[in-house]
């Protein structure tokens, strides 16, 4: 598999597709009003506890106070309650936050998700600072190692070395050994790990004399980030359409990522780069509720705030076997396509995905079975837990930044983000309603109805009869005049 990275960069926004095989399977996007602070390291100050829910709001200097859960917060072990049982190792329990915070202690947090929507960022005390092949766990002292490096002679080698090198250091820290550390060379993780001991003790330097709510360390921008966290051994050429910016990256590249300085190139081309691949009309389908399937069934997508629910539709795929065959298919391609819409979209959380009913297990085994190879490319840590007894596949992905749809698009101003509106027959019975119930409460020699022009058509055509019956009933005339910029569903009722 061959992949490819486009960076669009303009002074409003970056925005760096991830295309494999020439298809588009991940977009991530970042403007300048509204940069991601995941990864960010804040001098907080507790602004309130709440021990019924074993969490703190913490005011790190933005216009939401963030939250703190006690599983995320570090504390002394001398604040455990032991619980020995006939010798058995014991049991340590969590203290009471209320123990561990009070209202305007100073506390160092991390963000671990941004804000999203009308919730504030999701903060840790457990602090780690990534670079390119280790990630730095302050004051712990475990050293884990990705699972993607399978090679138990290549997992003993890192792990051997990085533990070496931790002891002779003279502050002694945890590290996470990520996948890019696979076959590197041992200078290039002990450059790594000195590196970020020099940064940790800058950032406790700086924690001293911060004043509270500040920013003490921000994680690299997008088109950084990007190379540091996502870059493979599969992709082929990172190309950027600003001059200025490819040149800081490949700066950046030999400095710290050396082996892929070469593939960094300017893209000149007049033509956008994203047109090289489709790749803002794939973004356009991506905002769209359904997916057609290339064999004609198609997905339907529901985001919503609780959970995302797929549900898989044959749609004009008739197949050329029978039924459990044309299903089966419908359903195998379905869980590629699923896999990739999930990254495309950025969606997280809770997702149901409702694949069309096989009565064959061994189908519905093969189906999962696509589904978890598909999802084995997804970088973002996902889990699917089977089939449920509704016939449902559940799943979560986790999330720590708004999807695609949260961040290009807002709720509808007519429907709310209902996703509907009501019809105009409906909204013309409840003017009616409306009618009798002024005309009974407040004296008038006249009613004027405000409405939309659906509306007033409907009255004056289909709704006459019905209208000259209620005008004669409570002795009054209506006028009725249009209002261009009311919804459908919006209407006034004067008195005149």
């Amino acid at each position: 598999m061959s992949a490819e990275i486009l960076m669009n960069v303009t002074p409003q926004e970056s925005r760096v597709a991830l295309v494999e095989n020439g298809v588009l399977q991940e977009i991530f996007i970042e403007r300048t009003d509204s940069e991601s602070i995941v990864g960010n390291i804040y001098k907080g100050k507790v602004c309130r506890v709440l021990p019924g829910m074993e969490a703190a709001f913490i005011d790190i200097g933005m216009a939401k106070a963030a939250f703190l859960h006690a599983s995320n917060l570090k504390f002394p072990k001398d604040l455990f309650d032991d619980d020995i049982d006939k010798g058995k190792e014991a049991l340590r329990k969590i203290p009471p936050i209320s123990k561990l915070l009070y209202e305007g202690k100073q506390v160092l947090v991390q963000v671990i998700k941004d804000p999203i929507s009308t919730k504030g960022a999701r903060l840790t005390t457990y602090v780690t600072i990534p670079s390119r092949y280790v990630v730095l766990m302050p004051n712990a002292k475990t050293i884990g190692i990705s699972s993607k490096i399978e090679s138990k002679k290549e997992r003993r080698r890192l792990k051997e070395f990085v533990q070496n090198l931790n002891e002779e250091s003279s502050s002694k820290h945890g590290y996470i050994i990520r996948t890019a550390a696979e076959g590197v060379t041992e200078d290039l993780l002990r450059k790594d790990m000195e590196f970020l001991n020099k940064l940790w003790l800058s950032i406790c330097e700086m924690t001293e004399s911060a004043p509270k709510g500040s920013i003490i360390y921000s994680d690299l921008p997008l088109v950084k980030r990007i190379l540091r966290d996502v870059v493979s051994e599969e992709i082929t050429s990172i190309q950027v359409d600003s001059r200025e910016t490819a040149q800081k990256i490949i700066e950046f590249c030999e400095k710290y990522i050396t082996e892929l300085a070469s593939l960094v190139s300017h893209y000149p081309g007049e033509r956008p780069i994203f047109d090289l691949y489709m790749v803002d009309e794939e973004i356009q389908k991506a905002l769209k509720r359904q997916v057609q399937l290339k064999s004609g069934g198609y997905l339907i997508i529901d985001q919503t705030e609780a959970m995302t629910t797929i549900d898989v539709n044959t749609g004009g795929f008739v197949g050329h076997r029978n039924l459990e065959e044309t299903i089966f298919k419908t359903n195998l391609e379905a869980a590629q396509a699923i896999a990739r819409q999930l990254r495309l979209r950025n969606l997280g959380g809770i997702i149901i995905l409702d694949f069309i009913d096989m009565k064959d297990e061994e189908h519905k085994d093969l189906v999962l079975a696509a589904l978890g190879r598909a999802l084995e490319k997804d970088t973002t840590k996902t889990n699917v837990t089977g089939v449920s007894s509704l016939g449902l596949v559940e799943m979560t992905r986790k999330r720590t930044s708004e999807s695609l749809g949260h961040v290009l698009c807002e709720s509808c101003p007519t429907c709310h983000g209902r996703g509907y509106i009501k019809t105009a027959t409906t909204v013309c019975y409840e003017i009616f309603r409306e009618i009798l119930r002024e005309s009974r409460q407040f004296d008038a020699k006249e009613l004027l109805v405000l409405a939309a022009q659906d509306v007033v058509d409907l009255f004056l055509d289909e709704e006459s009869e019905s209208l000259a019956e209620l005008q004669e009933f409570i002795n009054l005339p209506i006028r009725f005049q249009v209002e261009s910029l009311y919804t459908q569903e919006q209407f006034d009722v004067v008195l005149l």
